[in-house]
């Protein structure tokens, strides 16, 4: 199958462009565009649409352009032509391996007799897979819970730079197969004109040695076709001193593609200060937090019986130990949030008991990825998350309470805290009358009559008015003791009385 395949490309490659017309309209393809179109239209039908049927219709068109006839009657004989001359294909990212006015390479239109088979079926849609460093470890990305890759479009290339310069240009071309732009057009949306099935673009440190993050090269932008590509900005820093930081993410780029057959150009550009980067391309669908919970309902539960065992566990007793443990508290309120907790969860790798919420958990990362657990602040990724089935169970059973205790042969209570109650104190405050000298409490009831019968024979204790101005002297009081002999009894104002209040009425 795969010396016809190489043949069958071989053959299409000779092929006129009354000949590429032909082959793609007997197969209901658009006959419409240039040469190089139609080269690229009839390769991709050749690579994933294959069936013997159309490798017969190649046949029979190559045998009709080239056949020779001799005699009328002997049959046609094949026209053998010279092998085509093997080059080296571009390399996919460099800058000078294309014509900036095209969206081909450069030898493609230059050089007839290059080996386009051997060019479409290595780099049309695996741009980057060079020979030379196919030996070479490869670098991965490390997996993002909201993005399900379908396919790689591209794997991790390394850019290259081509000059001295610090601003770097690393173009390359592919194209998409038409069972890829079926699942982009028939794809929800996520919201107005986004669609959950993406091509995005990734870009990491060039390090072999492990999974690596997203890492955006300086004065990073992306180019797709003709147009420039929205890049994450940075998050501001309210901290003096401290340097916004940039959220590195997937880079969206289906917006600006050709959802057709047609070739797409990406360009990314880059400063090239001595670190060293990789791009890939991904045929991703972008997941929601709802979908990723209910993911965690399906697989992600701990049975109860194991999370009484680690329980149990925790509090065994260390015979080293001086200190015997006999309960651990538990709080039922999720710490990110400050509410009660719906779906207890948290990290495999914690060594604590306390759960924070899934669904807010899910909530964050999905706007700021971070994946930091909130009570040990510890790495807790996706897959790392797992539903506490026990405490599931003890959130039904117990809704009077905010915190349970763990005992150490794995029961549990609950620990109920009574609310404080504020007491003011009892004690009437005095206001001095005019014609009547009495008093009244706050409900304005009068008070009784002070006595000296009191326990012991002692006086009543004194009211002090803390409202009264600290600044008042004795001067005031006498000049009030006059006005009112002049104008007549009325209301005085509130005084400290030092020993009888009685006596200043």
């Amino acid at each position: 199958m795969a010396a016809e395949l190489v043949e069958a490309k071989n053959m299409v490659m000779s092929f006129r462009v009354s000949d590429l017309q032909m082959l793609l309209g007997s197969v209901g393809r658009s006959k419409s565009g240039l040469k190089h179109e139609l080269v690229t239209r009839a390769l991709q039908l050749v690579q994933f649409d294959c069936s013997p049927e159309l490798f017969k219709k190649i046949k029979e068109i190559y045998e009709a352009r080239h056949a020779i006839i001799t005699d009328p009657g002997q049959p046609p004989q094949q026209h053998q032509q010279p092998p085509p001359t093997h080059r080296p294909p571009p390399d996919p990212l460099s800058l000078h391996s294309y014509d900036r006015s095209s969206t081909v390479p450069r030898t493609a239109l230059s050089a007839p007799s290059i080996d386009y088979p051997s060019l479409y079926g290595k780099y049309l849609n695996g741009l980057g897979r060079l020979p030379l460093k196919s030996m070479k470890p490869e670098v991965r990305l490390v997996k993002l819970p909201f993005y399900n890759v379908l396919d790689e479009l591209l794997k991790p290339t390394e850019l290259v730079p081509q000059n001295n310069e610090k601003l770097q240009e690393s173009p390359c071309v592919f194209a998409l197969t038409p069972r890829q732009v079926e699942l982009i057009r028939t794809s929800r949306e996520l919201q107005p004109g986004v669609k959950s099935v993406q091509v995005v673009l990734r870009i990491c440190y060039t390090d072999t040695s492990s999974p690596q993050e997203d890492q955006y090269p300086p004065n990073i932008a992306v180019k797709v076709n003709h147009s420039y590509c929205s890049v994450p900005g940075y998050y501001p820093s309210n901290k003096p001193g401290v340097e916004p930081k940039r959220p590195c993410r997937p880079i969206n780029l289906t917006h600006l593609m050709y959802l057709s057959s047609a070739t797409n150009r990406i360009t990314v550009i880059w400063g090239n200060y001595g670190k060293s980067y990789s791009v890939g391309l991904f045929l991703v669908r972008q997941m929601t937090s709802a979908e990723l919970l209910q993911r965690l309902k399906t697989i992600g539960i701990k049975h109860p019986e194991l999370c009484k065992a680690l329980v149990k566990e925790k509090l065994r007793l260390d015979p080293e130990s001086e200190i015997a443990t006999t309960g651990v508290r538990v709080s039922l309120i999720c710490p990110l949030v400050k509410m009660r907790l719906s779906v207890p969860c948290r990290a495999e790798t914690c060594a604590h008991l306390q759960c924070f919420d899934a669904v807010f958990y899910l909530q964050m990362n999905e706007k700021k990825p971070t994946w930091m657990c909130p009570v040990c602040d510890k790495p807790a990724t996706y897959d790392q998350l797992m539903i506490d089935g026990l405490l599931s169970k003890i959130l039904t059973e117990c809704e009077d309470a905010d915190e349970i205790e763990y005992l150490v042969d794995g029961s549990w209570c609950p620990i109920k805290v009574e609310k404080e109650r504020s007491y003011s104190p009892q004690c009437p405050i005095l206001v001095v009358g005019g014609s009547t000298g009495g008093t009244s409490d706050v409900n304005g009831a009068p008070p009784p009559a002070p006595s000296t019968n009191g326990e012991n024979g002692k006086v009543p204790a004194d009211v002090v008015d803390l409202t009264l101005d600290s600044s008042s002297s004795e001067e005031d009081e006498e000049e009030d003791d006059d006005e009112d002999d002049d104008v007549g009894p009325r209301r005085k104002r509130l005084r400290l009385y030092k020993k009888d209040p009685a006596s200043a009425c």
